[in-house]
């Protein structure tokens, strides 16, 4: 906070410096199933993607990065297209989102950074989340939590054109600290489930691969044709109404129908169906361990869904599924599975803090050698809860605590 800071200083002679921190999230249980309407949950960390920014009054934007080359800058009346795997399309795609249904007149001079290697992550959401909530600052604009959440979702899969569904940006925005967010994809509700006070003390492990290849460029929307057409299977199977395909949604179909027809349901298609399934009752296990107190429950449910991912949803690679392993078999983890679609970017777990050396040496004694490929790029962090997205009322008071 404080490097972006004195970059922000240095380069702006401005008095009315304001700072919006929004959160990398994790999803500890529902991988695979928000695109299909299902119950997912989700916890924002302690590490955030922080953008300083001042307003303007000339309908320009001109954002910073310290972590990618160039900048953008362009005029709100003239937004440009999407340029594929360019970073500026988040901020392109958040004043196209906004301006749908809200006047935008204002804008601002930004510098955005995030400190921790984040595919997997949803760093995706948090940049989006940052850029809507300083141009509804700067624009005066009364914008609820779930707005923001659609806005947010829009930028994706209408400007960016993943077939994604709601978990990043509701875990983004929603989450409050020591308290597991759980989100109904299909309504739109949540619910913020308290950590029970006699669970233990945990922290959050993020192993970063190395691997960053775009989703765009992976088999993550032909899985979600895959879902689509299992739930077709089904609908065909049980003599109901065969909904046009784009409007396949699993949540639309009862568990009992699934279990009584799944037999008849070819290769992958079936493992799909498995996997969407199965993984909504690991959510509703998880939920109540997760009240409970129980961790030792809920991260074997952590585990049981990376091994659905792996074997019935089928994503994955070599080297998550190494990660993946190697802490399946660490001492003082409660519970680990991928990040994000699972195709790239970080596994994720929950641990004892008292044996953080103890998994970081045994990850560094294994993934380097066995990936030696990206051994300068991966990475082993430690990280906390914390709340979802915000905006930091005083920059300068926040510098010092």
């Amino acid at each position: 906070m404080k490097d972006i800071f004195k970059f922000f200083q240095n380069n702006y002679d401005e008095k009315d410096v304001r700072m919006v921190k929004s959160p990398l999230r994790i999803c500890p249980l529902g991988a695979h199933v928000d695109h299909q309407g299902g119950v997912v949950t989700g916890m924002a960390l302690d590490s955030n993607v922080e953008m300083m920014y001042v307003p303007r009054n000339d309908g320009y934007i001109r954002v910073q990065s310290l972590d990618f080359p160039d900048e953008e800058y362009f005029h709100m009346d003239r937004v440009p297209e999407m340029l594929p795997g360019f970073w500026g399309n988040y901020l392109r795609g958040a004043v196209l989102s906004l301006q749908q249904d809200q006047i935008l007149k204002n804008g601002f001079h930004a510098v955005i950074s995030g400190k921790i290697p984040i595919g997997g992550l949803s760093s995706s959401a948090a940049v989006t989340t940052a850029y809507l909530m300083a141009l509804c600052d700067v624009n005066n604009l009364i914008v609820t939590k779930t707005d923001l959440v659609q806005f947010s979702h829009w930028v994706e899969t209408e400007f960016i054109g993943l077939k994604n569904g709601i978990l990043d940006q509701s875990a983004n925005i929603l989450s409050e600290n020591n308290h597991l967010m759980a989100m109904d994809c299909k309504t739109g509700e949540h619910q913020l489930i308290k950590k029970s006070p006699s669970m233990p003390e945990f922290e959050v492990v993020v192993v970063y691969s190395g691997v960053s290849k775009a989703l765009i460029g992976t088999d993550y929307n032909n899985r979600v044709e895959e879902c689509k057409v299992g739930g077709w299977i089904l609908q065909e199977l049980a003599g109901k109404e065969i909904v046009p395909f784009n409007e396949v949604q699993l949540s639309d179909i009862p568990v009992d129908i699934y279990n009584q027809y799944r037999e008849q349901v070819p290769g992958r298609f079936k493992r799909r169906l498995d996997h969407y399934f199965t993984e909504q009752d690991r959510v509703q296990q998880g939920m109540e361990a997760w009240a409970n107190g129980d961790l030792e429950r809920f991260g074997q449910l952590m585990f049981e869904s990376g091994d659905s991912s792996v074997y019935q949803y089928e994503s994955g690679c070599p080297e998550l599924i190494t990660i993946f392993e190697t802490l399946k078999e660490c001492e003082g983890v409660y519970g680990a599975r991928f990040s994000g679609a699972g195709y790239r970017g970080c596994c994720i777990g929950l641990i004892d803090p008292r044996y953080k050396e103890e998994i970081k040496s045994r990850m560094d004694s294994v993934y380097p050698i066995m990936h030696p490929k990206y051994k300068d790029d991966y990475k082993v962090h430690f990280c906390k809860t914390n709340d979802g997205a915000r905006i930091v009322s005083n920059v300068k008071e926040s510098l010092v605590l």
